[in-house]
This record gives structure tokens, sequence and C-alpha cells, in this order.
């Protein structure tokens, strides 16, 4: 069994006054550039995302087939290129350039391709060659400079290598020389943490993606396991919603039983909708099951787990004629509910309650039990359940036979793990987070029969010293990482990644303060649900997806065709409420270009009256133009496409007329082009967000 024990529970720096405008200037100027250094120069792909670690040996660009941005069928495609040009040398052209050719083409495949194919700007054209250091692209030009018309349909590079080697280097420059190839390759800080986004005190960094808003506490997502991607996400007032994997909202709610459910707009009532599951073979029974709370006869407050079917008319509509009560437990207080249902690899149900309530739980010695039954149909003595013949206390006088485990204080979210992909090691296994009553909270793995020391323990510590010392409770190991070969567990830390790691379309790095609950959909992603007001009756909950920027799964391994679904109800887009790190750091930096506009502007009145009385004659329009554009300004046009903006578009264009190039060289044959197109002026990804590995999720309660 495992238990991670939890206890429950910022540096100011001043700048000092600059009181010159000069001093002013120069704090402006650099505030704004380093926010603009923050948007560039960090790994990331020609398709906006992050590299990643390809499955399969790369066989031609083996350079970067530990981490970069290519799988084996890009890399397989950049050497079909490097044979087509190539074809044009003889063995003598081949020995010789043959080298650069192939540098050239694996910078597709760099972890740092998008800086330098200068793809991070969605405001400038995409490269057709990546940026290369001065002396390496001297060597290149002097050596093999008729490789170039093979490498580029660019006019202007064409035309620049002709006529000098140093102006065709200049415009494959880079401002930063570190980034450039091959430099980028010999820098120890860009390349010594490849593949791991980890701060100075050890937090592995994340990011978000914001999926959904506008909820009143979201305290549950499920998927139906039936291949349409779709999922269900259930508010605490007892209303779900179904989502479809285009990220929209059907109008129409799969269930609403706000009428039946017990809860209220307290903030931190623990009652209401509290959890739901569909059944493994749910394609053909059309079953789910449903966990909430509700008021009895004489209201007595109760929890209700109940099985529904869905409708027959839509298949995103539930069925509320089709409800069947399989178990109600009287709960004694208002708290400790617990909530979750789930189906374990066997085929049962297990249930997740709670310890009855109130402090130190009033209500018994054992905390609560988590029961495991099999909802397969109906006993003939009027049970509308089965209990599992291999249930550990089927047999033992005084205990309900249904208890699969005991020792629970108030189980909120637990998941079953998808195991390894190809070895299918820890397959099944249920993690489950329970809360604790004052000091700690705790993450178990289930086990047949386990007692989990509540309220004997309250994690590793004794809670009651009468009951502590009872010797079948089983030792815990803290993890949130399992080494496979030492079968131990290591703690890592998690917590939201800086700017600088999360600067890629769509991510977000702030939520909701408080976290209600955690999920996983169909493609085992891994979400979280969160409010900024945790009130049943609030709309301000939103949900939330997990992302590693460090660690993307290669392009492809996660695309699935979601089965065809119809729906008669309209669809609603998804609007983010949450700004983005782009769009904060583009705030960020638009607001201090204001600022230095503004000190610059306030600045002339002074230079003005400094010539007054001056025999000079007044400076012309022009000649202030220039005087405050600065040191360098003409040269901070980009020299890449200098001319204008339809010139620059027309010159990303593969030239395939007559005159080409490459028509030229050999009649009725093309050469294929990088594949590489220009950034969307919205800045979202191509091919939808990256996809990350299967991972399971426990979730401590309120």
């Amino acid at each position: 069994m495992l238990r991670t024990a939890i206890p429950k529970g910022g540096l100011r720096r001043r700048v000092p006054g600059l009181p010159t405008s000069s001093g002013i200037f120069g704090l402006h100027l650099t505030f704004f550039l380093g926010w603009v250094g923050l948007l560039q120069g960090h790994p990331q792909c020609l398709d906006y995302g992050p590299p990643f670690r390809p499955p399969l040996h790369l066989e031609f660009c083996s350079d970067y087939e530990s981490f970069g941005c290519c799988d084996q069928r890009k890399d397989h495609r950049i050497a079909a290129r490097y044979w087509d040009i190539t074809n044009y040398f003889d063995l003598k052209g081949q020995e010789l350039c043959g080298g650069y050719i192939k540098d050239i083409l694996c910078q597709e495949c760099s972890p740092y391709a998008a800086h330098l194919y200068n793809a991070e700007n969605p405001q400038t054209p995409l490269r057709n060659l990546p940026g290369l250091c001065s002396d390496y692209c001297s060597e290149f030009h002097s050596n093999c400079h008729s490789a170039i018309s093979l490498l580029t349909n660019d006019r202007r590079l064409q035309e620049s290598h002709k006529k000098d080697g140093a102006h065709f280097c200049h415009l494959l420059n880079l401002p930063d020389k570190d980034y450039c190839f091959p430099n980028v390759l010999r820098s120890d800080h860009l390349n010594r943490n490849l593949g791991v986004v980890v701060d100075r005190q050890g937090c592995l960094q994340l990011c978000l993606m914001e999926v959904a808003n506008g909820l009143r506490n979201p305290v549950c997502m499920v998927h139906a396991g039936d291949g349409t991607h779709r999922f269900f996400v259930a508010e605490q007032v007892g209303v779900v919603w179904v989502y479809l994997p285009d990220g929209s909202r059907l109008e129409q709610p799969f269930l609403d039983l706000k009428s039946t459910v017990l809860t209220t707009p307290w903030i931190g009532d623990e009652r209401g909708f509290l959890g739901l599951a569909f059944h493994p073979k749910f394609r053909r029974n059309r079953k789910f099951y449903i966990y909430y709370s509700c008021l009895g006869k004489e209201k007595v407050e109760k929890i209700r787990i109940s099985e529904m079917r869905v409708s027959r008319a839509d298949p995103n509509k539930a069925d509320r004629k089709s409800e069947r009560v399989i178990l109600e437990i009287e709960e004694p207080a208002s708290n400790h509910n617990g909530g979750q249902l789930l189906f374990g690899l066997d085929g049962y149900m297990y249930i997740f309650t709670g310890d009855g309530g109130q402090a130190g739980d009033p209500h018994g010695k054992f905390g609560n039990a988590q029961n495991k039954i099999d909802v397969n149909g109906a006993r003939s003595d009027g049970q509308r359940y089965r209990v599992p013949l291999d249930n550990p206390f089927v047999s033992e006088p005084g205990a309900h036979p249904a208890i699969y485990a005991y020792g629970i204080r108030n189980m909120w979210r637990c998941a079953v793990d998808r195991g390894d992909p190809i070895t299918h090691q820890g397959r099944g296994r249920m993690f489950c987070g329970d809360v604790g009553q004052n000091r700690f909270e705790e993450v178990d793995i289930i086990v047949k029969g386990g007692n989990y020391g509540w309220r004997a323990k309250e994690g590793f510590e004794c809670y009651d010293k009468k009951l502590c010392h009872n010797a079948s409770l089983g030792n815990r190991l803290m993890a949130l990482q399992e080494d496979r070969k030492t079968k131990k567990w290591k703690k890592q830390d998690v917590c939201l990644g800086s700017t600088e790691s999360c600067a890629f379309p769509g991510l977000v790095s702030t939520h909701s303060k408080f976290i209600l609950s955690f999920a996983e959909d169909e493609a085992g992603e891994l979400y979280f649900l969160a409010t900024s007001y945790p009130s049943a009756y609030a709309p301000h909950g939103s949900m939330y997806k997990f992302v590693d920027p460090s660690r993307r799964a290669p392009p492809g391994k996660c695309k699935y065709k979601p089965v065809p679904m119809k729906t008669k109800s309209k669809r609603v887009q998804f609007r983010p409420l949450a700004k983005t790190v782009l769009d904060l750091l583009k705030e960020q930096s638009e607001t201090a270009a204001r600022k230095l506009s503004s000190v610059t502007s306030a600045s002339r009145p002074h230079q003005a009256s400094s010539r007054k009385g001056s025999s000079k004659k007044p400076a012309s329009s022009t000649s202030r133009r220039k005087l405050f554009q600065g040191p360098g300004t003409k040269k901070r046009a980009r020299v890449w496409a200098p001319g204008p903006q339809g010139e620059r578009k027309k010159s990303l264009r593969p030239q395939r007329g007559r005159g080409s190039p490459t028509s030229q060289r050999r009649a009725g044959r093309s050469l294929p082009w990088p594949f590489l197109s220009r950034r969307r002026s919205s800045g979202q990804a191509r091919g939808g967000p990256p996809c990350y590995g299967e991972s399971a999720a426990a979730q401590l309660g309120p």
C-alpha cells in the first residue's frame, strides 16, 4: 500500500528610482526587451509545440534522436530530400557538400527549430533556411554555394549568394549568436536541461490549457469509453454537461437532477451531485451510475447510488425515468460524504464513502469502508446488487460482505492506473486521495482487505493513541513517481510553470484558486476542475488540461478518430476567459513600449528649449525623426525581407515556373521544398494541442 502524507498548512526587490530622462529611457527599454526575450529562444518546434523524445531511432538526423522535433516519418522525409539534392552533385561534390546539406536540412529536427527558422514571431515570414553562424555560413558558401539554389526557392537568397557571400550570410544571421547553428549545439546552458523543466527548488513545471468555464462547482469529469472522446462534466447542483472533441459544449444538459439533489449555496457545502461512472459495457447496455446527496423520508439525509440509462432517442441525453436505486446510506452529518464511483478491471463497481462526518469521526472506530459490488444483476433475496464472492469480509461475522477495504476518512477522488502502455506494468491499481483531520492528507493504493488507519492514524501519525497500536495497520510509502527497478517511490514536487516554460500558443500558467477535482479523458490526458468561489450555485468554475512542455509525445502518436455521433442539441463554442502566457507577455511588452514612447515624447520639450537662442537653422521634421529613432534604427528593419510585405509573402512561395533553378537544371524533375508554412496570425497551433502520456490521478477532497 502507498501513502503520501501532506502537511496542511516573497521576496521583494526595490528598483531604485532613476531621476534623469536617460535613466528612465534605459530602464523601460531594458524592461521591454526583457519581456520580448521571453517570447524567443526557448525550445519550440515548427508546429509551435514543445520538442519531444522520438519513440523510434532516427536514421538520418540522428543528432536529435534523444530529444528534438522529428519523428521517424519526418526523418525519412528529410533524408529523401537530401538524396534528391545530392543527386545533382558528382561524387566529389557529395563528399564536399553532403555534410553541410545534411546539417542544414536537419535543423527542422532541432529542439530550437522555431528560433532557427524565425517562427516565433507571427508577424514575420518563416525562413526557408535556418539561422547559420557567420563562420559556418562563410565556409558553406565558399565550398558549396551551388547548393543554395537547391536548398531554397527564395530569390533574394539565390541572388545574394551570386553577388556576395557576406551579404548571403548576413541574411541568415540571427541576432543572438548562441542560437545560430552550430553554436546552439555547443551551448551548455541551452542543452543542459532539455527534456526537463525543473526550477531551482527541484519543482517540475507544468502548464495549463483552459478547456471549459462558467460552471457551477464542477466536481466530476468522466468519459464514456465508447470511442466518441466526448466527456461529461457534473456540477455540484446536479447538472451534467456534454463536451465534444472539438471543444464545444452541447446547449442542452445530459442530465438535470437539481430538483432532487441536496445542496445549498453555502460556501464549502460538501453535499450535492458527487460522482458519475459509465459501465464498462456502456456501448451495449447504455448504463451509467450516479452518486448524490438527497433527502429521504422524514427529511433524513442520505447518499444515493443509482443506475440510469442513456436515452435511445438521443445518445447525449439521460433517460430520467430509467433511474434504479442501488444503494442508500444515511448520513449522520452534512460533511464527509465521499463521492467516488469506479469500475475496476474486474468489472465490479467500487464505491468510496465518507466516515459519517464531524471532527474525529464520533460515529465509529474504524472510519468508513470502501465497498465493492456487482451491479450486473439483482440477488434473489431482493437486494439490488450482488456481492462478489472474493470480497475479503464475506465470511467475517458482523462485517458487511460488500466491504473491500476500510480505515478511510473521506476519499474524494480516485483513479485506475492504465499501466505501462507496452508492458502493462501497474495496470489496474487504484490510487485514492483521502482527506486528513488536522495535519495530514494522504494518497493510498487500495488493496483487498486493506486497513488505511483512520481513525487510529492520520497519515503516518497517531491520531487516537488508544487505537494506534492496531497491528493490522499497513506501511505506506511517500511517492509521486515509481522506480520500477527498485519498486520504490520517489517524491517529486509539481508546480505551475514559469512564463518562459509556458510561452506556447493556448497555454496558461494560472488557475482558479479552489481546486475541486482531477479527471482523465478517453485519450489519457489529465485535467483538473477548479473555481474562484466555492459555492454550488456560483458559475465561476473552470476546467484545465495539464500540459508538460518538456515531455510532449511525438506528433501523430496521440491522434485518434472519434466515433461519429449525431447531436440534436445546439453546440456552444468554447470562449476562453483566462489570458494565455503569450497574451500576457504581449500586453506587458506593449505597456512597456508605450511607457518608453511617453518618456521619449516627454523629453522633446526639454531638448527643444535647450536649442532656443541658437543661431543654427531649426532641424527639419525628417532630421527630428532621425534624432529620436535611436542608434542603429535603419538596421533594425528585417534584413531577411527588406522589401514590401507583398514581396515578402511572394518570396516564400515555391517557384515552380519555367525559370526556376530546378527546372533549368533538370527538366521534368522537381525537388520537395521544406515542410514549412507560415504561422497563423492568431497564434493557435495547427493540429490541436500536443498530446502527453497516460496518467492516473488521485485527489484530496474538501
